[in-house]
């Protein structure tokens, strides 16, 4: 397995003596999911009780636009700084290993860490000092501290890097506190809680970003100023996946602290994780940049990986035994846009198979796909015969340019994510992406989890935008703004 690509799906954050607040979050939202677009959830035990679905779910009600409580955010810069102040919270998997590329950046202060388990917080903080920067404050009495951190006045951003039951919920606090906030995928996982998000972001004029660092990887970031360039011509069609092996990680105690992750497979059906797949080929297509995501449509497969894996691995009278699984081991989504574009989204960590993120355009003078990369455009190839695309190095963006061997995980995605981000808030520039297209990008999570229930039935996507999308403005294909 890709050791680099294991850490794409959150971190580690608390222990098993510190599961009860995330069970009561596991347990709210079970019983209140059908009032907030998720419809019938499982609790995880076969006998659990299927809500009655609400109004609140509809079709037209996922659509309509809340009235706006604030200014939209589209193209709101930065206050220019020279030292961004940023806190962490949590440490694990994700968190422990992204704090490297905080301080890797010239002009960023690790200023505060925050994880319930000490230790993880301490070695961060170790990590910190060794930078030579002060000794950061650390936040360790529970699974609350975090909101400590975030009231410090002396913090300009908040990176959030916990399970995902806690997303929503820090992501609020942060702003609340005037934080900006970074937060890993999903940003949240229901249709009320993006809409809050957004809300929140135009109230409080502070910036909520997914950060999709799949969108810096170098062939995405490559095919997006091919696309744009027009070599694809007229765009079509797109794709992109998370289909990742996952089973033994997810029954490994000692990789995830607690269950979390595996336990949202007995609760929803669909795409637990479509930021990876759908953030870059919403970047190639601008989607709430000239275009919107309208619609999606998900069909899913048995759910039979996690319980076959069970069965082989884990002795009897193990918890997991306790759990029943509901989410469909293949998740396939087609999204359909106001410029009538269809984009496929894939999702399966529950079987067998090579990782992939199936990464595909198609226009009409040519196509290109992931895993291998291969493209095929006109004139330059004939014969119904792949292309190298390796020849197209000349597309590269400049981040790719100027950092050709990045340090870091994931290929060098993760850093050009963070150097981005960071040199965005130096320089007071917009950032690359926004809370829309965090919403954007986080809704097939509710969505696809609908549309199975419904047998396939349309769900109507959110313009989270309020119709600013009809606008073009710039995204990630920026040109480097130290050499304007």
């Amino acid at each position: 397995m890709n050791d680099a690509a294991q850490q794409d799906d959150g971190t580690q954050d608390g222990d098993e003596g510190s599961m009860s607040r995330r069970s009561v979050l596991w347990t709210t939202a079970a019983v209140t999911g059908a009032g907030l677009g998720l419809g019938g959830l499982s609790s995880g035990t076969a006998a659990a009780a299927t809500p009655t679905r609400s109004p609140e779910t509809t079709p037209a009600a996922q659509a309509a636009a809340p009235k706006r409580q604030g200014r939209t955010m589209v193209g709101v810069p930065f206050d220019r700084r020279s030292t961004v102040r940023v806190g962490i919270v949590g440490l694990g998997n994700r968190g422990g290993s992204m704090i490297d590329l905080f301080l890797a950046v010239t002009g960023v202060q690790v200023v505060a860490v925050c994880d319930p388990v000490k230790a993880k917080a301490e070695r961060a903080a170790a990590k910190v000092t060794a930078a030579g920067q002060p000794a950061p404050a650390v936040y360790t009495n529970g699974e609350d501290d975090y909101e400590n951190l975030c009231k410090r006045g002396d913090i300009d951003f908040v990176y959030v890097a916990t399970p995902w039951d806690f997303h929503f919920e820090m992501a609020k606090t942060a702003m609340l506190n005037g934080k900006h906030v970074g937060v890993e995928c999903p940003i949240a996982l229901q249709l009320d809680q993006l809409w809050e998000l957004v809300d929140l972001s135009e109230r409080t004029r502070r910036h909520c970003m997914q950060l999709e660092n799949c969108c810096y990887g170098r062939n995405e970031m490559r095919v997006l100023r091919m696309a744009h360039a027009g070599l694809f011509g007229d765009l079509l069609h797109g794709a992109g996946a998370y289909n990742h092996d996952l089973r033994g990680l997810m029954f490994d105690p000692g990789y995830y602290e607690g269950p979390w992750r595996r336990l949202w497979h007995t609760r929803l059906r669909g795409d637990l994780y479509p930021n990876h797949g759908f953030g870059p080929v919403a970047n190639y297509m601008d989607i709430n940049r000239g275009d919107r995501a309208v619609s999606i449509t998900s069909v899913g497969s048995p759910s039979l990986g996690l319980a076959e894996y069970r069965e082989k691995n884990m002795p009897a009278g193990d918890p997991s035994w306790k759990e029943t699984y509901i989410e469909s081991d293949r998740t396939i989504s087609l999204v359909q846009t106001a410029k009538g574009r269809v984009i496929r989204l894939e999702h399966d960590v529950s079987t067998p198979h090579p990782y992939s993120r199936i990464n595909s355009l198609g226009g009409t003078k040519g196509v290109f796909e992931d895993y291998p990369a291969r493209i095929y455009i006109e004139p330059d190839h004939t014969n119904d015969s792949w292309g190298d695309f390796a020849k197209y190095a000349q597309w590269d963006h400049w981040l790719w340019k100027e950092h050709a061997n990045p340090p870091g995980g994931h290929g060098g995605m993760d850093y050009m994510l963070v150097f981005r981000l960071m040199q965005c808030m130096r320089l007071g520039l917009v950032p690359d992406f926004d809370v829309y297209d965090a919403a954007t990008w986080t809704s097939p999570v509710p969505l696809s989890h609908l549309s199975i229930k419904a047998k396939g039935a349309p769900q109507q996507i959110p313009d989270f935008t309020r119709g600013e999308w009809k606008k073009a403005r710039s995204g990630m294909d920026s040109e480097n703004p130290e050499k304007a």
